[in-house]
């Protein structure tokens, strides 16, 4: 297995032991490629769900630009429902877990088909 299954299968795993949620490891790693280079870089793996700018970034580049949903402020909702899924005292939210609760979430996995 290469670096990236590595990671999938880390995703996976956090996805199961700390957000309760057995993932589709189709979209998962559907996800995780269109996170890019980011899953390699340890700062940019990460989303720091404590710092709105983050927050605000994770918004207009993922959830409008990406997933192509509307302004509102049922994203914010989403982010915070994703935090709490995840675990707000889980230091390292993997982004690619992150993006895949998300889309999740805005039923928007048609975005990866």
């Amino acid at each position: 297995m290469g670096k990236r299954d590595d990671l999938i299968a880390q995703y996976a795993d956090d996805l199961k032991n700390k957000c309760g949620v057995d993932a589709d490891l189709d979209l998962l790693t559907k996800v995780t490629i269109g996170c890019g280079p980011a899953i390699y870089n340890d700062d940019a793996s990460t989303v720091a769900a404590s710092q709105d700018s983050e927050l605000e970034t994770v918004k207009q580049n993922f959830l409008i630009n990406k997933l192509g949903l509307s302004d509102g402020p049922e994203l914010m909702d989403g982010i915070n429902t994703a935090i709490e899924t995840y675990g707000k005292s889980e230091r390292n939210k993997y982004r690619a877990v992150f993006y895949y609760l998300l889309t999740k979430h805005f039923g928007k996995e048609s975005v990866y088909g």
